[in-house]
């Protein structure tokens, strides 16, 4: 089964140094029937304006990946973690037991781009924890790269919760089968481009899929194509 979010059924918003758009129920944007995706609750796609940000604000329970599109992310957290981040980079956050942290454009004159999103843990309580890694963009190319995995890696970060997500780059007709094992689920993006599903589905930029009971996927781009995928319980 593959459910097709397009991009304008999103809810979006703009307040002019923020804008974007959430998939799920957030902020003001409250959606009974639309809090969840197995563990995932929250996928925000903001653009902050120069020199503009989120000041301190707490966290609890929740592992929170940000990964950046284009321009800079600033965090700043009270454990004493201070980090700026480009496209390429990664950051993780374990809130646990609790953490406070900032976000913030760290560019006077661009804005930044960023994917904003949030898992339950599998265990709650856990230590505050944060890790930034960085992944080798040409990498993406015609490929399924990891970027967050239980495991972690050199490139690759850590999160407390059965899932991976993956990026890709695929250019104008080139295909990339993903099969997991049953009884999982795929969150997929589509961040530029066109992506077909299975020969029977389009994505175009913005538009976002929620895919159940379907255990080999075929991702096929009808024009040069980012997207993200995300393996869940």
């Amino acid at each position: 089964m593959i459910n097709v979010i397009p991009s304008e059924a999103r809810a979006s918003f703009d307040r002019g140094w923020l804008r974007g758009s959430h998939s799920f129920s957030f902020g003001e944007y409250q959606d009974a029937e639309n809090t969840a995706f197995g563990p995932m609750r929250v996928a925000n796609d903001d653009v902050i304006a120069p020199g503009r940000g989120f000041g301190a604000h707490p966290h609890s329970d929740m592992e929170i990946v940000s990964i950046v599109l284009n321009g800079k992310l600033r965090h700043e957290d009270n454990l004493g973690n201070v980090a700026v981040t480009s496209f390429g980079g990664i950051q993780r956050m374990s809130a646990g037991s609790g953490m406070i942290h900032t976000e913030h454009n760290a560019s006077d004159t661009e804005e930044v781009r960023l994917l904003q999103l949030w898992f339950m843990p599998t265990t709650k309580g856990l230590q505050p924890s944060y890790e930034t890694t960085s992944f080798d963009p040409a990498a993406l190319t015609g490929a399924l790269l990891p970027v967050v995995s239980p495991e972690g890696g050199p490139r690759v970060a850590s999160i407390h919760q059965d899932m991976t997500i993956y990026l890709s780059r695929l250019t104008k007709g080139e295909a990339i089968t993903y099969k997991q094992d049953e009884g999982r689920r795929q969150y997929i993006f589509a961040i530029e481009g066109k992506l077909g599903l299975n020969g029977k589905h389009d994505l175009t930029a913005g538009d976002t899929a929620r895919v159940e009971q379907t255990q080999v996927t075929e991702l096929q781009a009808s024009e040069d194509a980012f997207f993200m995928l995300i393996d869940l319980p």
